[in-house]
């Protein structure tokens, strides 16, 4: 069997996926049922410093955030990206919203490969959509 390409990396902090193989197929299922091919794509989890460095350095942002997307491809409906993450962002939005940093992960994970679907989240409605989009991809978690 193929192995999938999604890889999993953590950058100035320590930072290990459970159940990464289990993710790797979930989440290509998803790229897969948006009529999407995959690539490559790339998890990097690092600590907010390292996220608000990226997004001052690359997006001109002077603010922390938890998830910051990159698309790198050059072909349509081919996901190729390198999404990095807020280690720090998912541990407090777990405890804010009263989730399992699993589940936060998770979600925030989706929401960046949403991002490579085109989907935004600009608009009100954007967000409305994304969330729903969010909410159907974790359902479709079997693990």
């Amino acid at each position: 069997m193929k192995k999938t390409p999604i890889h999993f990396f953590s950058e100035d902090i320590a930072y290990i996926l459970k159940e990464k193989k289990k993710v790797r197929n979930w989440i290509h299922e998803v790229i897969l049922k948006e009529g999407y091919t995959l690539n490559s794509l790339n998890f990097i989890f690092c600590s907010d410093d390292y996220l608000l460095k990226i997004n001052q350095d690359y997006l001109k942002h002077d603010t922390y955030t938890d998830i910051i997307t990159f698309d790198n491809s050059e072909a349509e409906k081919e996901i190729l990206g390198d999404i990095f993450i807020s280690v720090d962002r998912i541990l407090e939005n777990a405890q804010k919203f009263s989730v399992s940093t699993r589940d936060e992960a998770h979600r925030i994970m989706i929401h960046g490969t949403l991002h490579l679907l085109g989907y935004t989240d600009k608009s009100k409605a954007d967000k409305a959509q994304m969330t729903k989009k969010e909410d159907e991809s974790l359902s479709l978690r079997n693990f």
